[in-house]
């Protein structure tokens, strides 16, 4: 398909847009899609920056990150505001440092905070028992702190039985 700009060059940047059902497409060229000002393309697209607009509101102004943007990581002394700058963290250490101001902003980007990736076939089925195992023990810990004993009882005894399954497996 050649490009609908100079008609000389293969088209290699296709954009979609539908609108009130109306569906509407510009197949480009590499060298016209860099000049339309309808793709806004960028060579130098960085996730750090992205990052960054994300936290300052460039993106989504909706994601507010509340508490104490000056704290420090112990080992590395990064500050959240330094992360705000460069998109980067220091090092592991700022993952639990500032999780509670990372959180939010994980899930806006990954569209959750758990990794939910494929699972392998040989060893599925006891993968997903661990889970499935973690997750009551978690269920049961708060049945627990909550005084429901009856109902953390059955919660244990599920436990008993999927933990007994996993070891046969």
């Amino acid at each position: 398909m050649l490009c609908e700009n100079c008609n000389i060059r293969e088209a290699t940047v296709h954009k979609t847009k539908i609108v009130n059902g109306v569906k509407e497409e510009i197949h480009l060229c590499e060298e016209c899609a860099k000049e339309s000002e309808i793709l806004n393309f960028e060579d130098n697209f960085s996730i750090h920056s992205f990052l960054s607009s994300l936290l300052e509101g460039g993106i989504s102004p909706n994601i507010t990150i509340e508490g104490d943007q000056g704290r420090k990581c112990p080992q590395c002394g990064s500050t959240y505001n330094d992360f705000k700058r460069s998109g980067k963290l220091g090092c592991s250490v700022c993952y639990s440092t500032f999780n509670d101001m990372l959180a939010p902003l994980i899930k806006r980007v990954q569209g959750n905070n758990v990794h939910a990736g494929k699972i392998p076939k040989k060893s599925g089925s006891l993968i997903k028992l661990r889970k499935e195992i973690k997750s009551l023990k978690d269920q049961l810990q708060q049945l627990v702190e909550t005084e429901e004993f009856e109902e953390a009882a059955r919660v244990r005894d599920e436990i008993r039985v999927l933990e007994e399954k996993a070891s046969n497996e």
